[in-house]
């Protein structure tokens, strides 16, 4: 059966899940690298579109809009009395040396570069990087020093960004391969509830089908970037009920009489 048409079954017949028990494991962590490779689509669009807007604006900003300014002993200096706030078409400039805007104001953003009193962050798609000046205790940076470092980010944005999508990949695989191993344990208890004979290398590879409803609706809600609360907990939960389903599928083991 085509891959895809297995992904559609997937997310609507727990019997078919049940079906491809029989199925071999390379077929299925096949499947498996498809089905994380479409999950993180979203995610590394946003991202790496976020990043690129942002570097391109913070130099043109640099050059043009913020104030001359330093960081020494982990604290960020300029003669502007108020805190500077700029959106560029959706994409946020914060520079704060005055103390008055914290990290959490800035969070609020979904793509957002802010320069604060004690620290940098960086915002992409609602999710935030946090860079202490404290780890620079003994270096002063002043804003030409930004501006050079801006441009050596972008120059190597090219290799970069696909750099990024590889890591992303790898650890987004990473991430679905030890939750289906977790799954199938589940998937054990559940057949020996259930009375069905399963062993591990089944209950493996339907778990790995149990995961694809909850996957795709969280890449749709990606896509249109909305926020679901208690994500994780909808995930298991969703996938455990799809197993249950799938697990329940299989024939009982007959009983000699």
């Amino acid at each position: 059966m085509n891959v895809f048409v297995q992904l559609w079954k997937s997310l609507y017949s727990p019997k078919d899940i049940a079906r491809f028990r029989f199925q071999g494991i390379g077929k299925t962590i096949g499947y498996l690298f498809l089905l994380t490779l479409l999950s993180i689509l979203p995610t590394f669009y946003y991202v790496s579109s976020s990043l690129t807007e942002g570097i391109r604006t913070t130099s043109a900003l640099l050059n043009n809009e913020l104030p001359p300014f330093s960081i020494e002993n982990g604290e960020l200096h300029s003669e502007a009395a108020t805190p500077i706030h700029i959106d560029q078409g959706g994409f946020t400039i914060i520079f704060d040396s005055t103390g008055k805007v914290t990290s959490e104001n800035v969070e609020q953003f979904p793509n957002a570069i802010a320069l604060l009193k004690h620290e940098a962050v960086l915002v992409a798609g609602h999710q935030a990087q946090h860079y202490s000046y404290a780890t620079f205790p003994d270096v002063t940076i002043t804003d030409e020093d930004v501006r050079a470092f801006i441009a050596g980010l972008q120059s190597l944005l090219p290799v970069l960004i696909p750099l990024f999508g590889l890591v992303l990949y790898v650890l987004a695989c990473a991430g679905k391969f030890i939750s289906v191993c977790i799954f199938a344990f589940f998937g054990l208890i559940l057949a020996g509830v259930l009375d069905k004979t399963l062993r591990y290398r089944h209950t493996w590879v339907m778990s790995a089908y149990a995961i694809t409803l909850s996957t795709v609706f969280f890449t749709v809600m990606e896509t249109v970037q909305a926020v679901v609360p208690y994500g994780a907990l909808i995930h298991w939960f969703v996938s455990l009920v799809v197993l249950f389903l799938a697990v329940k599928e299989v024939p009982s083991a007959k009983r000699e009489i």
